[in-house]
């Protein structure tokens, strides 16, 4: 839509917000591994978790709060997940709530943890509740602020992931602002592994989180790292209403355009955690078109993001487009291979049984020498298209993983 702006912050650039980062040495030396996300006053509040059987106590914590549909303020940390930790890991979560909201003198019922690291360790508790007296006392709202929060979440990231757009509602600039963490164990069918997004909008908790689903629909569950689905996937929402816009309660103009700012940050937070997967030298978008269903067309394109095959192709720029076609043909997608063709961005490799001839392989070489390039796959079969956002497999992939707890 023509009124949203991409615009330089995150969770501090919609009216109403602070945020704070501090070190606690939960598992860190030298970095800060605690943020804090704070509210001027109670808000419209949404949230998504993973659907892994095997949830982290914070998430477990966290679906009875966000019930509620009203939340003031976020702790996270990074380090260690607090999952598998049984009854121990619960009455963490819950303690380091009650000290929070004790520091920002809120309610309880107000608060949502999120935590990210090695599963399998108790929460260092001394620490963490150092660490949230310390970001308490820290809290700002300028970009700066919610720079650091951004960077205070990471694990295996590289780089910190932050979006903010604004947009026009009911004639009022609104913004919607984000950040998240997430390079590993990446394969949402919610989320992410921890996700914060701000808005100044006035919206209804119910609408709030139709908008959310709507949007993660379109961002997050279009991601796919590894095919590994974390214990602590938590992606929320908080809206402030400061912009001072109507407030909206149904489906209409102001809600699509609402839905398209929060869908434009989804999307953009979506796509640089896919360029910062574990060891990823190449951004890969694999798009499959011409599909009888929605359901076959996301099928396929998931098969190929997924594929260890296809990704180590790319990573070593070997133009074996044979693993992409393969991966559609186990997905489970209704297709018949002489009626399918592959490319490689505009390059096609494989087109209805005639195969790349070795001057179309060099060509195919040269795309994937580049740090971005689309795979796209048309089984002219009807008119249903998917596009899920993915890596390349590296060897530093395996390098981070082997040694992940040691």
């Amino acid at each position: 839509m023509k009124s949203i702006k991409s615009i330089k912050g995150g969770v501090c650039s919609a009216k109403g917000f602070r945020a704070a980062a501090t070190a606690a040495k939960i598992k860190y030396e030298g970095r800060n591994d605690v943020a804090l996300l704070v509210a001027d006053q109670p808000c419209s509040a949404a949230a998504v978790f993973t659907t892994n059987r095997v949830a982290a106590a914070p998430v477990i914590y966290d679906r009875v709060v966000s019930r509620g549909g009203i939340a003031q303020a976020i702790l996270a940390n990074s380090g260690c997940a607090n999952a598998c930790t049984g009854e121990g890991g619960l009455k963490d979560a819950e303690l380091s709530v009650l000290v929070t909201a004790g520091e920002l003198g809120i309610s309880p019922k107000h608060v949502f943890v999120a935590s990210t690291g090695v599963i399998g360790r108790r929460m260092p508790m001394e620490n963490l509740l150092s660490g949230i007296r310390a970001a308490s006392k820290s809290l700002g709202r300028t970009n700066n602020h919610a720079h650091a929060a951004a960077c205070a979440i990471m694990t295996t990231d590289t780089k910190p992931k932050e979006a903010a757009v604004s947009c026009v509602i009911d004639g009022k600039k609104v913004v919607v602002g984000g950040m998240v963490k997430g390079s590993g164990m990446i394969e949402p069918n919610m989320a992410t592994m921890l996700g914060f997004i701000t808005t100044d909008a006035a919206v209804s908790p119910s609408v709030l989180r139709r908008a959310l689903l709507l949007a993660v629909s379109k961002s997050f569950n279009k991601l796919v790292v590894d095919g590994d689905e974390s214990t602590n996937d938590s992606l929320f929402v908080l809206a402030s209403g400061k912009a001072g816009n109507k407030l909206i309660e149904k489906s209409g103009e102001d809600f699509k355009v609402f839905v398209a700012a929060l869908q434009e940050v989804c999307i953009s937070l979506t796509r640089q955690m896919a360029a910062d997967g574990e060891g990823a030298t190449k951004f890969v978008t694999v798009t499959v078109k011409g599909a009888k269903s929605a359901t076959d067309a996301e099928r396929a394109a998931r098969a190929v993001a997924k594929s260890p095959l296809a990704k180590t192709s790319w990573f070593g720029r070997d133009p074996n487009w044979g693993r992409v076609i393969a991966a559609v043909g186990y997905s489970g997608a209704d297709m018949t291979a002489e009626k399918a063709e592959v490319f490689y961005d505009d390059v096609c490799a494989y087109s209805k049984g005639n195969v790349a001839d070795a001057e179309c392989l060099k060509r195919l070489e040269k795309v994937m020498a580049a740090s971005s390039f689309t795979i796209t796959v048309d089984l002219h079969l009807g008119r249903a298209e998917a596009t899920i956002y993915t890596c390349d497999f590296s060897l530093d992939y395996v390098h981070i993983n082997a040694d992940y707890t040691t």
